[in-house]
């Protein structure tokens, strides 16, 4: 957490932005979580603790945060938009049960092997990616 806090500091002070309380309580707030949220959550949350915070400014540092590489945002459902911490994290990707709204997280060297496959057919570098996979929790058979 220190190191993606001194890289937050870092992009604040060469992009000429303020490094106020209120956008380090955020970054603190979000890197404490292994959560994806939402910023209505995170403002609730924030208010809760009793931090004195517009959702003006958790928006404006929420694209901060994605600028400097150190969250990732999420569109799971046509409603909200989600977020999740970045630095540290290792590459993985996700399951959105849509009838309960479950994000199921998970990793499959596969992935990195088409990746690889890729790359060497078309002679590119994938920098990033995005794998979403959409389900519905199945229903158990009856054998009667």
């Amino acid at each position: 957490m220190d190191q993606a806090k001194q890289t937050f500091r870092l992009y604040l002070q060469e992009k000429g932005f303020r490094k106020t309380p209120e956008r380090f309580a955020i970054f603190d707030e979000i890197y404490a979580s292994n959560q994806h949220f939402d910023v209505e959550l995170l403002y609730l949350k924030m208010k809760e603790k009793k931090y004195r915070v517009s959702r003006a400014t958790i928006y404006n540092t929420m694209e901060l945060l994605l600028n400097c590489n150190l969250i990732r945002k999420h569109q799971f459902s046509r409603n909200v938009t989600q977020y999740e911490k970045s630095f540290g994290t290792s590459q993985h990707d996700h399951v959105v049960v849509a009838d309960s709204n479950e994000v199921i997280e998970f990793c499959d060297p596969r992935i990195e092997s088409i990746k690889k496959t890729l790359e060497d057919k078309h002679k590119i570098k994938i920098s990033h990616h995005t794998l979403y996979f959409y389900a519905e929790k199945s229903s158990p058979t009856s054998n009667t």
